[in-house]
């Protein structure tokens, strides 16, 4: 083997040996959930709570990510808009945004919802966060005309700025009551999990996505 045959041989050793570890040493994807007692898993371990059983279901399917929760039970959108600056850290590479049930409990005009929420919406992309919206309905007790302004807010907001949505987080859950807490209204991890399982497909791809801006 001639000198120059031989150097090159060498340089192609080197430069795997030194690509191998940067491969393998590659970040996962660093992902926030922010939402209220929805996101947080009300009165259950962590490792039950939404984003906990999301990630196990991404991590299944081959999704390198990790899934912060920065779930507040009791949270209003204006409390995650007070709070979306500190919850949402330096290096995060997209948000599931949950808020609302606690806007239509209250009755909160959803004027204020909405605009809370965009609010949130626009700092995050003022970040160059990508989001996943996720909706609510507001309960039937609240009125027709209650319900239709609330229930409005998701989808404009969604076609607004883009963003994909899943409609209804308690989709499956609310209406079975082996789902749910002693309280009716909290899922329990059965129902946690069905949740996950629901929103995994729209979670696939909006990693994906989120992959592909990265690459």
């Amino acid at each position: 083997m001639t000198f120059k045959a031989a150097f090159l041989h060498f340089a192609v050793i080197l430069l795997a040996t030194l690509a191998g570890p940067r491969i393998a040493a590659a970040e996962p994807l660093q992902l926030v959930g922010l939402g209220d007692s929805l996101m947080a898993g009300y009165q259950l371990p962590q490792e039950d709570a939404l984003p906990a059983q999301l990630q196990r279901e991404l991590v299944a399917k081959g999704h390198d990510v990790v899934i912060s929760n920065a779930g507040v039970s009791g949270d209003t959108t204006s409390g995650g808009l007070s709070r979306v600056d500190w919850s949402v850290p330096e290096g995060t590479d997209g948000v599931i945004l949950e808020l609302g049930a606690n806007d239509a409990l209250r009755g909160i005009p959803p004027e204020q919802t909405e605009k809370n929420l965009e609010q949130i919406i626009t700092r995050l992309k003022e970040r160059n966060i990508p989001i996943l919206l996720v909706g609510m309905l507001a309960p039937p007790n609240m009125g027709d005309d209650y319900g239709k302004r609330f229930n409005a807010i998701y989808p404009r907001l969604a076609e607004k700025y883009d963003l994909p949505l899943y409609p209804f987080v308690l989709d499956g859950v609310i209406t079975e009551r082996s789902l749910l807490l002693e309280d009716g209204m909290h899922p329990n991890t059965q129902g946690l999990k069905l949740m996950a399982e629901r929103i995994l497909p729209l979670a696939e791809s909006w990693v994906a996505g989120i992959k592909g801006q990265s690459n």
